[in-house]
């Protein structure tokens, strides 16, 4: 019998079609059972409803004990998309006291979340005040699918340091890419500690499961908590601030623009850190942070800028002390080298102008003095010795090294965010600006005194102080002193030495005393303390002056190493030198008591500085 070849083949497609049909339908199931969670997350979401728990953010301290930073409790209304069911939009929006319009673009606004599902909770509105949190926990029984968030802002104790503290706000899509722990409502640090530590202060969240009826309504925990997990607090942060100094310097400090920066030699630890003008961090806390924000950022004295660690200004006379180090170590001069002083340094048609005083004068009566003479002679006689230096270039190379070493030029890794290098230039910068083998010390003369093309932080500035202060090394300046159940950062605790040999430092430490004792400085001398400083006057080409203080004290077992910068103040000796004696005398002794030096302090409390300062790079 004869096959029917036709028949034979439709037997195969039908198997064919039969056992596609039945592998569409096994990898749908996998793919529904297995590969696919939206099935899983409705039915998880119709038994269960997960609920964040958040910890608690780690308080700040000051140095002494003092509660600076703690939580208040915050409440965000929550929104599970799916169960909004006949939702009566007017009624929800008049309890909230938004408008229908606002509802509606923070409804959009929920589906741009990452992983965005309607099954999950979103946040649909953050920050609800006490008010508005009541009142809708009194309808909330009306708007099923819609719950209440528990959560913590920060509140201040005091309005000081916000330059220090930072702040926390919600966290942007950037954020949330960057780190899973966070989702949309999440708050983190932003600037200060807050933005450095936040690892550290904002603790690891827990979970709740709750359980549902058939109707939505919850009957309690799943399994008596038995799945919960509980948050876990953030760690307290101890900072080396002492908050009665640093809330002084902002008063000396207020109708000013400028910085002081306060540090205890011995540990590099920051005492007070003064950024003027400044705000009170409270302002940027709750439903009017936005608000608040956006007039701080159009206010023209750039409150948010930290002049402490990011303004870079010509360090002046301030910048003396560096260079008698470098001649010394180099072998330029000793102690006893004398430089004459015409009024100046002059040579040919080049003059750097002085003041008035005796001369020739050897090292220490020159940074008594503040003489611009000796330290352009001491330069022009290291950049041009050819018995030691192959070039002026390599000379130069030198001089610079021995500046980086001590903190200049470079971040020096302040435990703060958005730190400044300042700026020291190299050979390759004047090759290029003048063509290789094309200058020499008189042509960039002026750098022998802190101006020209250096630039340098207050923080540097007030890191030179403390390295003198030690006679010879410094600490990484840093404003944390402790972290609960853990340590510092070794960076922190490790001394770093400058290539400065010990020695040369006590012709450096003569000389500042000297210019306390009957120098520039004698508005810093008190009577029971032994201060050493240096006045600073920083030519400014968009204006009037800058005024420059750096000192230390005591002398020997120093406890305060200072730097202070006002802008547009003039003279070092006007704004400089008190500000810091103050800010000294008030920290080894609690309070200020002379009745000539009380005058003194209210002067500076009352005084105000206005000026352009010039573009801060």
């Amino acid at each position: 019998m004869r096959k029917d070849y036709n028949l034979e083949k439709r037997k195969y497609v039908i198997a064919a079609a039969v056992l596609t049909v039945v592998a569409i339908f096994i990898i749908r199931l996998f793919s529904l059972q297995v590969g696919d969670n939206d099935y899983k997350r409705y039915a998880d979401s119709n038994a269960f409803q997960r609920k964040v728990l958040y910890p608690s953010r780690g308080f700040i301290y000051d140095r002494n004990g003092e509660l600076l930073v703690y939580n208040q409790p915050a409440y965000d209304v929550m929104m599970i998309p799916r169960e909004i069911r006949n939702l009566d939009t007017l009624d929800f929006c008049n309890t909230l006291g938004i408008t229908v319009e606002q509802f509606e673009r923070y409804m959009k606004d929920c589906r741009k979340n990452p992983g965005y599902s309607s099954y999950t909770p979103q946040a649909f509105m953050t920050q609800l005040s006490a008010r508005d949190y009541g009142r809708l926990q009194e309808k909330l029984y009306r708007y099923p699918g819609v719950y209440i968030q528990n959560r913590v802002l920060r509140e201040y104790n005091r309005p000081i340091a916000a330059n220090v503290l930072g702040n926390i706000r919600e966290v942007s899509q950037n954020d949330i890419e960057r780190d899973e722990y966070y989702r949309r409502g999440d708050y983190t640090g932003d600037l200060g500690v807050e933005k450095s530590f936040e690892h550290i202060l904002r603790g690891v969240k827990g979970e709740e499961i709750l359980l549902r009826d058939a109707y939505g309504r919850i009957k309690g925990k799943y399994e008596d908590g038995r799945y919960d997990v509980q948050p876990i607090s953030g760690r307290n942060i101890t900072l080396s601030i002492d908050a009665d100094l640093q809330a002084y310097g902002e008063k000396l400090m207020q109708n000013k623009t400028g910085a002081i920066v306060a540090i205890e030699p011995s540990t590099g630890e920051i005492l007070a850190l003064v950024s003027s003008p400044t705000y009170d961090p409270s302002m940027l806390v709750g439903r009017e942070r936005g608000k608040n924000y956006a007039q701080l950022t159009r206010d023209p004295g750039n409150p948010l800028y930290d002049r402490a660690i990011m303004a870079v200004y010509p360090p002046g006379s301030t910048f003396k002390p560096t260079q008698g180090l470098i001649f010394l170590e180099e072998g330029i001069i000793t102690p006893d080298t004398h430089f004459p002083c015409a009024g100046g340094f002059v040579v040919g048609g080049l003059r750097v102008g002085c003041h008035a005083h005796a001369a020739p004068l050897p090292l220490i009566p020159s940074l008594a003095t503040s003489c611009n003479a000796y330290y352009c002679y001491g330069l022009r006689a290291m950049l041009d010795k050819r018995t030691k230096y192959e070039s002026t270039a390599e000379a130069f190379e030198i001089w610079k090294n021995h500046l980086v070493s001590m903190g200049y030029g470079y971040k020096l890794g302040i435990d703060l965010p958005g730190e400044k290098r300042g700026f020291l230039p190299n050979s390759a910068y004047y090759d290029k600006f003048y063509g290789k083998n094309r200058w020499r010390a008189l042509t960039i003369i002026s750098i022998a005194i802190g101006q020209g093309e250096i630039l340098a932080t207050p923080l540097q500035i007030a890191n030179l102080a403390a390295t003198i202060a030690n006679r010879g090394y410094f600490y990484t300046p840093h404003v944390v002193k402790a972290i609960q159940d853990s340590i510092i950062d070794s960076t922190y605790t490790v001394r770093r030495y400058p290539t400065i040999d010990a020695e040369h430092y006590d012709a450096i430490v003569e000389g500042m005393r000297m210019a306390v004792l009957n120098g520039t400085c004698r508005t810093a001398n008190l009577d029971s303390i032994a201060v050493c400083g240096k006045t600073g006057t920083a030519q400014n080409p968009h204006g009037r002056d800058h005024s420059a203080f750096m000192g230390f004290a005591p002398m020997d077992n120093p406890q305060i190493a200072i730097a202070v910068y006002v802008e547009n103040a003039g003279f070092g000796a006007t704004y400089g030198v008190p500000i810091g004696s103050l800010m000294m005398e008030y920290y080894l002794k609690g309070e200020i008591t002379d009745p000539a030096r009380k005058d003194l302090e209210q002067r500076m409390f009352n005084s105000k500085v206005v000026g352009n300062s010039g573009k801060k790079r």
